[in-house]
């Protein structure tokens, strides 16, 4: 009674956040600092009485309260107000678990009720799979047999599990691909929820493997009655969870994969003369995201950086290193242009890499443009920079004859996006059939970025790379 009470109340006062899509500089501070000066004049410090939450029927408020840098009794200076609340709002908001959070403070004297509002996914999400059997589209394009290649089954995620923000994610994929997964992950425990785990296994087998890299381009062996690779894992892990924007995870997992005797016998570098191999990889992962939301930031700043050791079993190979780091940095440019750059990289030192650790750009990293071709290396670096200009922010369609507002609305912005990506990738041993190792790699493009449904961006790129080659491509997550 008394939150709905203050939600008919507070929706006369000037709000402190807009629409989660809303650009940073659409933040109306002016109007808050003003209403405080108005409320609680001669208060240059206030102090938060009370913490109010609605629209969480899923979620627990203790997830909530977990998120904010303030609790009842903290004093706030009023000049720093509306900050702090906008900064707090973007926190709950970048849990993802929300389609809009809104943030209201009313002040007597000197006394703050603070009230997030909070508008709940939908978090069941039953995903047919129908997928193509390679890197991306345009390799799945050049082969031959494009239309075997072909993934199907049905990928169940559970998100917000318990209202606790735990996730239970599983995948029955069969056709030319098979895979049997199921994972499970918590943020954290207790009353600040700072210690977590995650737990998972994978079981997968193919019809076909990419065994070598010849002229920049993966070789494939097809076994119809066969299976010429079979992986499988399990994984644990533990979260340290400061908030949603820093985190550390340290995860163990143990490795099992076998090749066929035909695969090893084409390529003896694959898992340098052996069909099987069992390695445990110890991974130690640090992110500081501060953006200002995570699917498609306008601005704000990333840091990631992870190590992982790998020690292999009967001494089949000896154990390997990897360090990997990327920094991003977002900037409002004003009049809706925003600008974005990376850099990352990776430095893997071992005295002998097997062919399939060997893998640099093409795979999860890309120069955009060389989607066609892969660059074996053990170390890489990468930069992508872009230009966007909001072109589209359509708000909210609302579908008509849907009543659950889970659903019913779909948010929709449009960015036109100009891009330069540059990439080396340092590498030993190259065959010398393979031109782009120890090669600067570079490439320019334009494209429009969809943002929508769910954290979803669709991009659709034009690029041309330094070779001259240039072609149009379809993306589903955001580039940079």
């Amino acid at each position: 009674m008394l939150a709905s009470l203050l939600v008919l109340l507070l929706s006369w006062l000037p709000s402190t956040a807009a629409a989660s899509f809303a650009p940073p500089d659409s933040i109306r501070r002016a109007p808050l600092d003003s209403l405080m000066q108005t409320q609680c004049p001669g208060y240059p410090v206030l102090r938060v009485a009370t913490l109010l939450f609605v629209g969480n029927e899923v979620t627990k408020e203790r997830i909530l309260r977990a998120e904010l840098d303030f609790r009842e009794g903290d004093t706030i200076t009023a000049a720093r107000l509306a900050r702090r609340l906008e900064a707090n709002r973007l926190r709950m908001f970048n849990l993802q678990l929300f389609h809009h959070v809104l943030v209201e403070a009313v002040c007597r004297n000197g006394e703050l009720t603070v009230l997030f509002s909070v508008q709940e996914r939908w978090y069941t999400f039953p995903i047919p799979i129908l997928s193509l059997a390679d890197r991306n589209f345009r390799s799945w394009l050049d082969r031959p047999d494009r239309w075997q290649r072909v993934d199907y089954g049905l990928h169940l995620e559970r998100k917000n599990f318990r209202g606790r923000n735990e996730e239970i994610r599983g995948n029955l994929q069969l056709g030319f691909n098979r895979k049997y997964e199921l994972f499970y992950d918590t943020p954290g425990y207790g009353r600040l929820r700072r210690l977590g785990f995650g737990v998972g296994a994978s079981y997968y087998r193919s019809h076909s493997l990419d065994y070598a890299t010849v002229q920049d381009r993966l070789i494939n062996f097809r076994d119809d009655t066969g299976f010429p690779i079979e992986r499988q894992y399990a994984t644990a892990g533990l979260r340290w969870r400061y908030t949603v924007q820093r985190r550390t995870l340290l995860d163990v997992s143990y490795h099992r994969e076998t090749i066929s005797d035909t695969v090893a016998q084409l390529n003896p570098e694959y898992f340098l003369g052996y069909a099987r191999r069992d390695y445990v990889d110890i991974s130690l992962t640090t992110i500081f995201n501060h953006r200002n939301t995570f699917a498609y930031p306008l601005t704000g700043h990333y840091f990631q950086a992870s190590i992982v050791q790998r020690v292999f079993r009967r001494a089949v190979a000896p154990p390997t290193t990897t360090f990997r780091a990327q920094v991003a940095k977002y900037v409002a440019l004003g009049h809706d242009f925003y600008y974005s750059a990376t850099v990352l990289g990776q430095v893997r030192l071992g005295r002998r890499i097997a062919y399939a650790d060997n893998r640099a750009l093409g795979f999860t990293e890309l120069v955009r443009g060389y989607d066609q071709y892969v660059i074996d290396g053990s170390h890489y670096g990468l930069v992508q920079q872009g230009i966007s200009y909001r072109l589209l922010d359509a708000g909210r369609l609302k579908l008509h004859g849907i009543n659950n507002p889970k659903i019913n609305s779909i948010p929709l912005v449009v960015y036109l996006n100009t891009f330069a990506d540059a990439g080396y990738v340092a590498s030993r041993g190259t065959a010398i059939n393979n031109r782009l190792p120890n090669q600067v790699q570079a490439a320019a493009g334009i494209g429009l970025h969809l943002v929508t449904y769910y954290d979803r961006v669709l991009t659709l790129e034009y690029t041309r790379n330094a070779r001259g080659l240039g072609g149009f491509f379809v993306r589903t997550e955001f580039p940079i």
